[in-house]
């Protein structure tokens, strides 16, 4: 045999030696990939079903405390306007007839608010109406309705993981979406776990005129910059960039200070972003909860007109 001949023959042998190893390789690769996707799947159908298991644990635990579901969810995500009186999600805002207020029946400015944490419709209404007098606007309510503590918590939890469906988050983003398209802009009020319901609402139409639109992401955040966001002891960490943001943290409330805008001097301050641009207004007030997390007893006596908070003008 020729030298050629031999050379030709042992480079046929690395050459079936390779494409076996890498034929190997590949059934090895192959079996790992199968068992990680089936193990992926087992692990999130774990989760789902924890989750689920919790929840019901959670809703039976509430039961038992409260005394069983309470009537308000049914007013979840509705529209909250003059007298309490409720209208369906999906009402556009101009047939709402507003909160105004008691010394002004015609004002030129609406707010929307979406309450906190175990607030019914009409707990929502008086405070509706205290800001109307504290601001001299007309406020018109979405309504983030309870269930009682338990459950409202466990629903703030989803809120923070962007889990699962809020009838509130989705009446605020329809509403936000549509005032935008039809050329308006909107002006939100939020307080507590209404934070929470505005950051991941506000993320929804964000991704809603990305997706649905086409708008670039220059474009989404030119739009959004027609949104008004003021927050009161909020519990949302972080926000979308486009909004003009104002929040005022009272740094004796730790609803904000651990699960929202934080104290300012944390070493977790990196992983809070309330939105390009924001003001944050820091303040000590208060004891106990309602002295330091109550809207109307703790954050709406901070509260100035927003061009001056936007300006930096508290005093």
């Amino acid at each position: 045999m020729s030298i050629i001949e031999r050379g030709r023959n042992l480079f046929n042998t690395v050459r079936t030696g390779a494409q076996n190893a890498v034929e190997k390789t590949q059934q090895v690769a192959n079996t790992v990939t199968d068992k990680v996707a089936d193990t992926t799947q087992r692990v999130g159908q774990f989760v789902d079903g924890f989750e689920d298991k919790a929840s019901n644990k959670l809703r039976s635990l509430n039961n038992q405390l409260l005394g069983g579901s309470k009537p308000d969810r049914v007013y979840d995500g509705h529209l909250v306007g003059a007298g309490g009186q409720t209208f369906p999600p999906g009402t556009p805002l101009k047939d709402i007839p507003g909160v105004t207020p008691r010394n002004n029946p015609n004002p030129t400015e609406t707010f929307i608010y979406v309450n906190g944490i175990s607030n019914t419709k009409d707990q929502q209404f008086n405070s509706m109406q205290a800001i109307a007098d504290k601001t001299g606007a007309k406020v018109v309510g979405i309504h983030n309705a309870t269930e009682g503590m338990v459950a409202d918590l466990a629903q703030c939890v989803k809120d923070k993981l962007d889990k699962g469906t809020n009838p509130a988050v989705d009446s605020m983003a329809d509403t936000v979406y549509s005032e935008l398209k039809a050329g308006r802009g909107v002006h939100l009020f939020a307080h507590s776990q209404g934070a929470l319901v505005t950051s991941r609402a506000l993320n929804d139409v964000a991704n809603r005129l990305r997706i649905e639109d086409g708008m670039s992401k220059a474009d989404v955040e030119k739009l959004l910059s027609k949104v008004q966001v003021e927050t009161f002891g909020g519990a949302a960490a972080n926000f979308p960039d486009g909004p003009q943001y104002v929040h005022y943290v009272n740094n004796k409330d730790i609803v904000p200070t651990w699960f929202g805008q934080g104290n300012g001097s944390g070493v977790d301050e990196w992983a809070r972003n309330g939105g390009k641009g924001a003001v944050i207004h820091r303040f000590e007030h208060g004891s106990g909860i309602s002295g330091t997390h109550g809207l109307g007893d703790a954050y709406l006596p901070q509260r100035v007109d927003f061009d001056k908070a936007r300006a930096g003008q508290f005093n």
